[in-house]
């Protein structure tokens, strides 16, 4: 596979021409007990051809094979033998292995053979995904990296999918479309079925899609949750570093990092480093509230169950000054070819500057906060679930949001009493009108966006159409308006933290954001919405579920910081290396966007068109498609009669 891939997994079906697909990817050395990180392995069908092949980097693979049956977990730790065993024997059917699963944290790939049946399934969360392509000699070929599969199927770049990452973001059910052509995205929640062939005949039938996972009635109180939630995180970070002798955390100084870091030091690592990134803004109060935690992290905390000494952190302060404005280094982006274009792409040297930081200290393993804001603060929308039950004291949150964010009275009980279904909502979600946010009450579907002054005519109609198609046939992740944007929310954020995991993965050190684990996600939803969300306590969910973990003082924190002068300060700061992007732009070879309206822009870094509309995406979209072009030269594919088995 080329350089540009971190580490990957390909589920293969048991026929001679699955085996020659398995010769086009790197050969892959016998699977041992407890294969090395990094090897590329190996697990067979019962006839000893390749079934699983991948490459595990930084992630682990376990597997167990009881007759015809066999399990495969890939995720951050290695699976005990008799764990694995426990799992498999006695499960008779997907939802019977399906609930012995509940008991592991959710932040697994699973691959399983059960009655001669394959299937597999990523995370409820979207953190890790699956998808598929049929091979024109193989027939179905699952992977968890779509970019692998568009390699072996020799697939193109889908124009339609490419335009629509070009917004901000793509909603569900949009942001499944693949930028390769043939190549399709499993639903997160939703697990791939593999049969095979019926006896006496030849013909598979093709690949099924099942529901595993249904997101949990929100009935707790905020204690009972916040036990649950308190044990997930444990849970996850131990998944992660448990037993990992030197390991480092991101402490921006916010709610969401701190409480990872003190999870973290809960583990007893022998090292722990903390790196902090000074902010440009002198009003900032980030790196005030991460020296408070670092000196509380220093002393035992109450209940503690590891002593002081023994977890004693080290505080690295990155200065201001190093670090790069957005849109720094984009030549590098090549480095890492994502799943699909990333908005945060233009913050890739400023991630990679605290990842080489971070493995500079001994780290061996790296925990972000990421999942944080998406989970615990509440968005707005969750009002609408409320109002339904419970109106007046759905009003009553509403009313103090309201004055907090300046909506306007009326339109605010215009958009609370709206009905409109989740396909009219994403029929009409984009449009050529700038769309106002500041006092935009948001209590829809999600948020509506707006087409580029840049976008070409061809990339207008794309991106309507897909909308529009997407319409016809929509169904929204949960029939609660809420619940689906909440949902939604957590998976957007999940997918764009690959961009960081693959930067991780060009410097040796694995990264992991452990809230986007299913435990933490399902704990999150199960809390009553009043008492989860609030308007008036900050991430109250979060602060009680670390109450005896995280003193009391850090989680009285109410503020946060916010980088968006780095991002305007980048566009003038790099107008030359933005200017030479769009001189040549791949972009506007593909009829997407005006190369030369971009030009002026790059010219002009404080135009109030780019005050308006964000150039990221557009940004984002451009470097992927210069690494996807050049990540490998297209090979000839082998026929079936070339095999030597």
């Amino acid at each position: 596979m080329p350089g540009q891939l971190r580490d990957y997994f390909v589920v293969l079906p048991d026929s001679v021409a699955g085996a020659v697909v398995a010769g086009r990817l790197p050969a892959p050395e016998a699977t041992g007990p407890a294969p090395r990180t990094g090897d590329a392995l190996t697990v067979a069908h019962p006839s000893g051809r390749p079934w699983v092949v991948a490459r595990p980097l930084h992630r682990r693979v376990s597997h167990l094979a009881r007759g015809t049956d066999a399990l495969v977990l890939i995720g951050p730790d290695r699976v005990p033998d008799a764990v694995l065993a426990g799992l498999l024997e006695g499960a008779r059917d997907r939802a019977g292995l399906e609930r012995r699963l509940a008991r592991l944290p959710g932040l697994y790939h699973v691959v399983a053979r059960l009655s001669g049946e394959t299937w597999i399934r990523g995370t409820a969360s979207g953190l890790r995904r699956i998808y598929h392509a049929r091979h024109p000699e193989a027939g179905t070929l699952a992977s968890d990296r779509p970019a692998a599969l568009a390699r072996l199927t020799d697939a193109p770049l889908d124009d339609g999918a490419l335009a629509l990452r070009l917004l901000d973001f793509v909603p569900h059910p949009l942001s499944r479309r693949v930028v390769w052509r043939g190549v399709h995205e499993t639903a997160a929640g939703y697990g791939l079925a593999l049969p095979v062939a019926a006896p006496g005949t030849a013909a598979v039938p093709g690949p099924t899609e099942y529901r595993w996972w249904e997101p949990p009635p929100g009935e707790l109180s905020l204690a009972e949750g916040a036990r649950r939630l308190g044990d997930a995180v444990a849970a996850s970070v131990r998944a992660h570093v448990g037993g990992v002798d030197r390991i480092s955390c991101e402490l921006s100084g916010g709610m969401d990092s701190t409480a990872l870091t003190f999870a973290a030091r809960e583990t007893g690592p022998a090292a722990l480093s903390l790196l902090t990134v000074a902010a440009r803004d002198r009003y900032s109060e980030d790196e005030t509230w991460a020296r408070r935690a670092v000196e509380a992290a220093g002393r035992t905390t109450p209940g503690a169950t590891v002593p002081a000494p023994a977890t004693v952190p080290d505080h690295h302060i990155i200065p201001a000054d190093d670090a790069p404005y957005f849109y720094a280094d984009l030549a590098a982006t090549a480095e890492e070819l994502n799943d699909e274009p990333l908005p945060v792409a233009p913050g890739r040297a400023r991630a990679h500057l605290l990842l080489s930081r971070a493995h500079a200290t001994g780290s061996r393993y790296h925990l972000t906060g990421y999942g944080g804001d998406e989970l615990f603060l509440g968005l707005p929308h969750a009002y609408q679930d409320l109002f339904h039950g419970n109106p007046l004291t759905a009003w009553n949150h509403l009313s103090g949001l309201r004055h907090q964010l300046g909506w306007p009275l009326l339109p605010t009980v215009k958009a609370l009493l709206d009905r409109s279904t989740f396909p009219r909502w994403i029929a009409n979600a984009v449009g050529t009108e700038p769309q106002p946010v500041a006092r935009t009450p948001l209590l829809s579907w999600g948020v509506r966006q707006s087409l580029r002054p840049w976008f070409t005519d061809h990339a207008n109609a794309l991106i309507t159409e897909e909308f529009r198609a997407a319409a016809e046939h929509a169904e929204p992740i949960d029939p609660w308006r809420g619940r689906h944007v909440d949902i939604d929310a957590v998976r957007m954020g999940a997918r764009h933290f690959q961009a960081m995991e693959d930067v991780g993965m060009t410097i040796g050190l694995p990264v992991a954001a452990p809230f986007y684990d299913d435990r933490i996600l399902e704990a999150t939803l199960a809390v009553r919405l009043p008492e989860r969300v609030s308007p008036w306590r900050y991430k109250p969910l979060l602060a009680e579920a670390m109450r005896g973990v995280v003193p009391d003082a850090l989680l009285a924190r109410t503020t946060k910081d916010h980088m968006s002068s780095d991002e305007h300060q980048g566009l003038s700061e790099h107008a030359p290396e933005l200017t030479e992007l769009w001189t040549d732009s791949r972009l506007a070879a593909h009829g997407l966007v005006d190369s030369r309206r971009l030009l002026r822009l790059a010219a002009e870094p404080f135009s109030p068109v780019l005050a308006e509309h964000s150039i990221s995406p557009t940004v984002a979209g451009e470097t992927w498609l210069r690494t996807a072009e050049n990540a490998w030269p297209v090979p000839r594919r082998p026929s079936t009669s070339e095999a030597t088995l």
